[in-house]
C-alpha cells in the first residue's frame, strides 16, 4: 500500500490537489506517519471554483495551507465513525460540519466514495473544495 500523498497521484483524479500540496509544501507531512483522515476534492471539484481561483491560491501559500488543512482531521476515521459524528476538528483548527442524513456530506460537498486506505490514514473522495470560514 501506498501514503497519502502517493495514493491521490497514482488515482490520477486529483492533479489540482495533488500540485496545490506540493506548492504548499504539506506533502512531507501528508508523506508521514500520521494517521490522517483526508477528504480529498476532485480536480472536477477544484473546477468548480470561481476561474482563476486555483491560480491565485497557488500564489498566496499562507491561504492554500489554510485551505488545505481544513481538509484533514488528525486520526483514521473511516466512513463508519464519520457517519456517527456532526462535526470533526480539522488540522487548519476549524470544525467540519458532518452530515450523514442522506449520504455522508462533509460540509457542503458530497462523499463520492469513502474508504480509501492508505499507510498512513484514509481518503474519502469529495465532489466540493471545502472552504474555511
Amino acid at each position: 500500500m501506498a501514503d497519502i500523498v502517493d495514493t491521490a497521484v497514482s488515482a490520477g483524479s486529483f492533479t489540482t490537489l495533488v500540485a496545490a500540496v506540493k506548492a504548499a509544501g504539506l506533502v512531507d507531512t501528508l508523506k508521514g506517519p500520521g494517521p490522517f483522515t483526508v477528504f480529498a476534492p476532485t480536480d472536477e471539484a477544484f473546477a468548480k471554483l470561481p476561474a482563476g481561483t486555483v491560480d491565485s491560491l497557488l500564489k498566496d501559500i499562507p491561504k492554500l495551507k489554510k485551505i488545505l488543512t481544513y481538509h484533514v482531521v488528525s486520526g483514521k476515521v473511516m466512513a463508519a465513525d464519520a457517519a456517527k459524528l456532526k462535526s470533526a476538528k480539522t488540522v487548519e483548527g476549524s470544525e467540519i460540519k458532518i452530515d450523514a442524513s442522506n449520504g455522508v456530506k462533509i460540509n457542503d460537498s458530497t462523499v463520492t466514495k469513502a474508504d480509501v486506505a492508505a499507510d498512513n490514514g484514509v481518503i474519502h473522495i469529495i465532489d466540493a473544495v471545502l472552504l474555511p470560514a
